[in-house]
């Protein structure tokens, strides 16, 4: 038993030597381990500043304008102006022409179904534009009288005074067609001007500075040609909405040509009638 004994302690011995460097080594391996792994770690700021610094944009519209000029802002709210005074008239021309149209298919359904001209010129919405032609042809054809107008025939007088109020009403609708014409022709032009003038102020700096290096061109170079975007933004809205208004104002002209033909057709029947 004490030869067997001997013989359990010297393996147990013997196992404790071989497992001991190890277990030593594995505790002085560890926290050199830590140290890599923040090693590793360490470049994740860099990384988010330099995102960060990536965003943060020096050349831009605020940049425009904080570093402008006079002439710079001012070509700046022109553009502006203009971009707002464009889609105003867009809005509201479409919603006059849609009303008008509305008011045609009303006027086709209520006006040569009543018993009167005078009957029928009420059953119109008051101050629309089919309203206004009735009254105006039928107060043509209750009063035509005078020394003046006694040398021109009655078919002729109210003939005049129908074209008369539907001439009117075209004008009303081409209100502001104008300012759109000129907003597409002159804003790409416009912001044109402030590119020139925003590159030259870049490159007299430039050469104040001395330093041409690509930083110091590309930046407020690019910053200049945002005044022909902005400009071009302004113009191309313009120009399609003017295209499309004048498409849209021809067919709702056409309906109120149409109504005020029956009309001159029915007060003149009116008047064979008596």
């Amino acid at each position: 038993m004490t030869t067997r004994l001997k013989s359990v302690f010297a393996a147990f011995t013997l196992a404790a030597s071989l497992l001991l460097p190890h277990v030593a080594f594995a505790q002085a391996s560890a926290p050199e381990a830590a140290p890599a792994a923040e090693a590793t770690a360490a470049p994740a700021p860099a990384v988010a500043a330099v995102t960060k610094e990536s965003v943060d944009n020096p050349y831009g519209l605020s940049a425009l304008w904080e570093q402008g000029d006079f002439v710079a802002k001012g070509t700046l709210v022109i553009l502006v102006i203009m971009s707002m005074g464009s889609w105003y008239i867009l809005i509201t021309k479409l919603y006059e022409s849609m009303k008008i149209s509305g008011e045609a298919k009303a006027a086709r359904n209520n006006f040569f179904k009543a018993a009167s001209l005078q009957e029928g010129a009420k059953k119109l919405k008051e101050g629309s534009a089919f309203r206004f032609i009735a009254e105006s042809g039928i107060d043509a054809g209750e009063h035509h009288e005078g020394a003046l107008t006694e040398n021109i025939d009655r078919n002729t007088w109210v003939t005049m005074s129908v074209e008369r109020a539907v001439g009117e009403v075209q004008s009303r609708l081409q209100d502001g067609l104008a300012f759109l014409a000129t907003v597409g022709s002159t804003a790409p032009f416009i912001g044109l001007f402030g590119t020139v003038w925003g590159i030259y102020h870049a490159l007299t700096a430039i050469g104040i500075a001395g330093q041409a290096s690509i930083d110091k061109v590309a930046g407020p170079v690019g910053e200049a040609l945002i005044m022909t975007a902005i400009g071009l933004a302004v113009a191309v809205p313009a120009v399609l909405g003017y295209n499309w208004l004048v498409r849209r104002n021809k067919v709702t002209l056409d309906q109120v040509r149409g109504f005020g033909a029956d009309l001159h057709g029915v007060l003149m029947g009116a008047k064979s009638a008596r």
